[in-house]
């Protein structure tokens, strides 16, 4: 809109230029630098808002606001006003945290004194009022995410792309009409221009065919905005924009595992050398420590409590606890020389405890070359205690010793719930150490597991190729279930040159959840693939593809923080790419 707001002017200033009207010309310029919508020029309207926040002109910035809601914002459907409520909180929050790093505390002061009234009977600003009275904000955890260049960065691409896809598909009717008549105008002075020239060498029924060509349609204009904006990513109906995709290249080859800790500050991923990487990716993407094993890595899990403590699981009978801080081992385990497989570990959200599956050898001799086989492959389910680094008890598989492929603690570590080689789903009791109880689930193994939002159902996806929802006060009853293309439950394979193939079972985390538990991420040949949760027939709706991969994604992870959310996406070729996306609805 803005380039067609931008031609209207020019057509305007060249007719007062031929009229003669240099007083009106003056006049224009003038009202034109004046004009708050910038010419519908999105760059424009961002950069005079971060003027407004870079002058600490507070009143400036609530009446242009206030200007852009009156005279844009309004006109959009109610659904879509939670995401402008959200954009104008975090374009506070950004003129709060400026008056931070750049003044002393008074214009922090001042910000909240003037917006008090305003401000305090909203519950996503209880906590900031304690904001002028911390020495250091930006090292307090609460803040420390919006003193991030990440954050300011997240913020300012995503109000440029909302503004981007307003102008595009909003309805100023008046406007826009006015534009396409002057547009249709243009277009056929060009053409009787041309037949003009041509009067001499055509005839003059060829030159009435000619003209009367019908002018465009009004209406063309908003439909190819609406389906450029659909086929683009950038519908106004996505739950999620995505902001951008960066790239973490350290790997050189298949990624096994990629987990973000719970603070979303960190990153630890495996491959299939058994290297290590932690890493971070807020405020810029950089290596915090590489680990290297002699012996074969097979699962890895950040603790809880601390989180910089990570376990990480061998395929010779040891898991061992290693402080990413201080980039050293802290204490290594032997498990069980039977099963020296560590196929799964989860760390209870208390800190305490974490619960490890070991299985026994896939085939005598051969630790790594075929992680997963069918039953019959025996199998340990065990708790440790993180304190005292010993056994606390082994839980009874019934109806016999399976290996366990994927473990998931409820939120507060009450309930285990873990997918096996047999294709059983089984859910502990953890007060009781105790199964509670135990279903036949999938055809083949279960891949992976995890509860739901709720916590009332379990998720699961086998190598069936199934995609189930269950109830678990209701066992082994299914409340929905979708069948999954391979390249998002594996094997996942690579081919290569002259028939090579790379074949990966699956190991790592097939599925993630967004903040709501409304949203899943799952693999795909090319990258992340977002479904939504339908509770009905089909249980999964496709609503965006990420990207950005050129080799099967193998594992993935969803880390949500603040207004903005980042999905992992790892695929066999070493590539983890990170894609930032901004909620669209609350």
């Amino acid at each position: 809109m803005g380039s067609a707001v931008e031609r209207t002017d020019e057509h305007v200033r060249e007719y007062l230029i031929y009229r003669g009207f240099t007083s009106t010309l003056k006049h224009l310029d003038t009202d034109i630098k004046a004009d708050k919508e910038k010419g519908f020029r999105v760059d424009k309207i961002i950069d005079q808002l971060q003027q407004l926040v870079q002058s600490f002109d507070l009143s400036g910035l609530k009446e242009y606001w206030l200007y852009l809601d009156r005279r844009l914002l309004c006109r959009l459907e109610d659904v879509y006003r939670s995401t402008v409520n959200k954009l104008r909180t975090s374009l506070y929050r950004y003129y709060v945290i400026n008056t931070v790093q750049v003044t002393s505390c008074r214009k922090t002061q001042e910000f909240f004194q003037k917006q008090a009234l305003e401000l305090q009977s909203q519950v996503e600003w209880r906590d900031w009022f304690i904001l002028p009275f911390i020495p250091t904000p930006e090292q307090n955890p609460a803040f420390s995410p919006y003193f991030s260049r990440q954050w300011a960065d997240t913020f300012l691409v995503s109000l440029h792309n909302f503004l981007s896809v307003l102008f595009q598909c909003m309805h100023i009717l008046h406007f826009d009409a006015e534009v396409q008549k002057t547009t249709s105008l243009t277009e056929e002075n060009e053409q009787l221009c041309q037949l003009v020239k041509k009067k001499g060498e055509t005839g003059e029924g060829e030159l009435l065919a000619e003209a009367s060509s019908e002018p465009p349609d009004p209406c063309s204009y908003s439909r190819s905005c609406r389906g450029g904006a659909e086929g683009g990513g950038l519908s106004m109906e996505q739950p999620f924009i995505k902001l951008g995709q960066e790239e973490y290249g350290e790997h050189h080859s298949s990624i096994m595992h990629c987990r973000v800790d719970c603070s979303g500050r960190r990153v630890a991923s495996l491959d299939v050398d058994g290297v290590i990487k932690v890493w971070s990716f807020n405020p810029i993407m950089q290596t915090k420590a590489t680990i290297m094993s002699k012996s074969a890595l097979l699962s890895l899990e950040w603790a809880t409590k601390p989180d910089r403590l990570l376990l990480l699981g061998s395929g010779v009978g040891t898991v061992r606890l290693y402080d990413t801080d201080a980039k050293k081992n802290l204490y290594e385990m032997n498990i069980d020389e039977t099963h020296p497989r560590i196929l799964s570990l989860a760390c209870s959200p208390s800190g305490s405890s974490f619960v490890c599956s070991a299985a026994a050898l896939s085939r005598p001799g051969s630790v790594d070359s075929a992680p997963r086989l069918p039953v019959p492959v025996s199998g340990q389910l065990l708790l440790w205690d993180t304190k005292t680094v010993k056994q606390q008890l082994q839980f009874s598989l019934e109806p016999e010793p399976v290996a366990i492929n994927c473990t998931a603690f409820n939120h507060n570590g009450n309930l285990l719930v873990t997918g096996a080689a047999d294709g059983v789903i089984r859910l502990f009791d953890m007060q009781r150490y105790e199964s509670a109880m135990s279903w036949r689930a999938h055809d083949g193994e279960v891949y992976s597991v995890e509860f739901s939002y709720d916590e009332n159902t379990v998720f699961s996806i086998g190598e069936d190729g199934k995609f189930i929802q269950w109830n678990i006060h209701r066992c082994g009853v299914k409340q929905s279930e979708q069948v999954l293309p391979q390249d998002a439950t594996g094997p996942f394979v690579l081919s290569g040159y002259s028939g090579y193939k790379q074949v990966q079972v699956p190991r790592g985390r097939l599925f993630a959840f967004d903040s709501e538990g409304q949203h899943i991420l799952t693999c795909s040949s090319s990258g992340g693939l977002i479904y939504r949760l339908t509770n009905g027939e089909p249980a999964l709706e496709s609503m965006l593809s990420l990207g950005g991969h050129k080799a099967p994604v193998v594992t993935v992870d969803w880390c949500s923080a603040v207004d903005c959310g980042t999905c992992l996406t790892a695929s066999m070729d070493g590539k983890i790419k990170l894609s930032t996306l901004l909620a669209q609805k609350s």
